[in-house]
């Protein structure tokens, strides 16, 4: 039970997450406790909304005391024809997790990639991503933001991998058309493909989502095909070290797992919304609190 909520007043500057459903979201929790923590006036709620309804609601909260509002399934293409304003790299993504909202005007933003970005040169500020090799596995939500902010920053090449090999063409198409002529597809079916792809890659990343807690045995590639030296990253982080990870270790390679990607993301958001530098360790424990089960504050 939250006992130490921050007062509601006049001033207090609303934020919402649009999407549906919502009932497994935790970011309200994550983000009342960066605003308690920086001071903040702000409060983070929910608003479960789909497609049909998304223009009224938008319209609603542009009359309204709100600093912005997140985005979620299944609103991120969708709500990008209510805005009035495009950051770059969200434009060329198509699709928005935030909206900023100044003087009555809407800016999209997509801070999925950049939560990436910020975890990687926290956690492995020795990658140089103009000088390296990138090697995704899956073609989803996660991969398409991770790819593209790579993208966007110069990576020198990235090998792209998915059971759904259309979805792969769709994204790797995307990212040679809108960003520079980096990506490749790779066909999982193609064994001596697969491996030569991955010898090749300086950083390995697993967006399948295969290792959560639905399929914990579970890994995207067999750990031979890894090799010492090479940095190894999981956007899952529940568990904290997939199949993936614990067998990259194993060999021999450095290991991140997606705590920081969701974090930055949330700290991202907080800094466009409130203009304040979140408060990064406070929303870190929000967060282990949140996994171990802790109840709120």
């Amino acid at each position: 039970m939250n006992t130490d909520i921050m007062p509601v007043n006049i001033k207090t500057k609303m934020i919402t997450l649009l999407g549906k459903p919502l009932s497994q979201s935790y970011a309200a929790r994550m983000q009342n406790a960066a605003y308690r923590a920086a001071g903040i006036d702000m409060l983070y709620f929910y608003t479960e909304v789909e497609n049909d309804h998304l223009p009224d609601v938008i319209n609603g909260i542009r009359h309204m005391n709100f600093a912005g509002f997140a985005v979620t399934k299944p609103n991120k293409v969708e709500v990008m024809k209510y805005v009035d304003e495009v950051d770059p790299l969200c434009e060329k993504m198509n699709a928005s997790n935030t909206v900023v909202i100044k003087n009555g005007r809407l800016k999209a933003y997509n801070t999925d990639g950049i939560g990436f970005l910020r975890s990687l040169k926290e956690e492995a500020p020795e990658i140089n991503i103009p000088e390296s090799v990138f090697f995704c596995l899956g073609a989803g939500g996660a991969a398409r933001a991770i790819c593209s902010v790579l993208a966007y920053n110069g990576a020198k090449k990235i090998y792209i991998a998915s059971r759904t090999l259309s979805r792969v063409k769709e994204l790797v198409d995307d990212i040679n058309e809108k960003f520079a002529p980096i990506a490749e597809l790779v066909d999982m079916q193609d064994t001596e493909m697969l491996k030569r792809s991955i010898a090749a890659s300086n950083v390995i990343m697993n967006n399948t989502g295969l290792g959560m807690t639905a399929s914990l045995d579970k890994t995207p590639i067999p750990k031979e095909y890894l090799s010492p030296g090479q940095l190894c990253f999981d956007a899952t982080y529940n568990p904290s070290k997939t199949r993936f990870l614990t067998e990259a270790e194993q060999v021999g390679c450095k290991i991140i797992n997606g705590l920081g990607m969701s974090l930055y993301q949330g700290a991202e958001q907080i800094e466009l919304w409130s203009g304040v530098n979140a408060p990064i360790e406070a929303m870190r424990q929000e967060l282990l609190d949140i996994l171990s089960g802790k109840e709120e504050k």
